[in-house]
């Protein structure tokens, strides 16, 4: 079953706060929604959230099968049970993890929000069901960002990312990397098409792949991940989880940071 605390604040969206104990808000598609654990029905009633939460995989099946792999994926799959990959849109996650980089989760999330217009819409207390409304500050598109210069950029106070995230706004809008071929595409050949963009090297591509376009295949590498393959899997390659191999990854961050007990970066 969906857990909304490990899916919402293990590191794949920077888009979503806890606004109150158990109690949810964020954006996604231009729709900005408040939700708690108890609106899972609802969700799955709602076509687009039932999409957005991927609530149509069998995640306890795919959770059995990485279990019995290795010992030490069994403990970090019981820890990370619940979580869910995000469908989230691929532009956005691109660039949201062009951001990510050498960065902490309330810089990345402080810089979206000025990428995005500001701080995000509130609603009022949840009480029940869910709360949802059009967004007021969506995710500008490709096209908008690629009109704009690194002097432009600069109130977003991201640094060096910004020549990056030009880069990739030009590419995409010109159709030089098409981000909806890239979800069929084999895996390696789209991760090379992402790499053609300054500052895209194999983790952002990965976390693009993963995040924004649903290749349960990949496997996203940051250091923190690395740490953990040379420790606690050695010799082991990602492509031995199998498909599910980003559900993996997931499980094994969730149990990186509970091992390390504090905010775990993106780099």
């Amino acid at each position: 079953m969906l857990n909304l605390r490990k899916t919402l604040l293990c590191g794949q969206c920077f888009r979503w706060q806890e606004t109150a104990p158990g109690v949810f808000s964020g954006t996604a598609g231009g729709r900005f929604l408040t939700v708690s654990q108890k609106d899972l029905p609802l969700l799955k009633a709602d076509p687009f959230w039932c999409s957005y939460f991927d609530l149509g995989t069998d995640y306890d099946t795919l959770q059995r099968q990485l279990a019995v792999l290795y010992p030490t994926l069994r403990e970090a799959a019981q820890l990370g049970m619940g979580i869910h990959i995000l469908r989230q849109d691929p532009w956005e996650a691109l660039c949201s993890f062009i951001l990510s980089q050498n960065n902490n989760i309330p810089r990345i999330q402080g810089i979206i929000n000025r990428l995005c217009g500001g701080q995000e819409e509130s609603l009022p207390p949840i009480m029940s069901g869910l709360r949802q409304q059009k967004s007021l500050h969506p995710f500008p598109s490709a096209e908008t960002l690629a009109g704009q210069t690194e002097q432009d950029l600069a109130p977003l106070r991201c640094g060096f990312r910004a020549r990056y995230l030009l880069d990739a706004a030009e590419k995409v809008a010109s159709g030089t990397v098409n981000l909806e071929a890239l979800r069929t595409a084999p895996l390696e050949e789209a991760r090379r098409q992402l790499m053609t963009i300054i500052g895209v090297g194999p983790k952002v591509a990965d976390c693009t792949l993963l995040y924004g376009l649903h290749r349960m295949e990949a496997f996203p590498k940051d250091v923190w991940i690395k740490r953990a393959m040379a420790q606690w899997f050695p010799g082991v390659a990602p492509s031995s989880f199998g498909p599910a191999a980003g559900l993996a990854q997931q499980y094994i961050f969730c149990w990186v940071r509970q091992q390390a007990g504090r905010t775990v970066s993106h780099k």
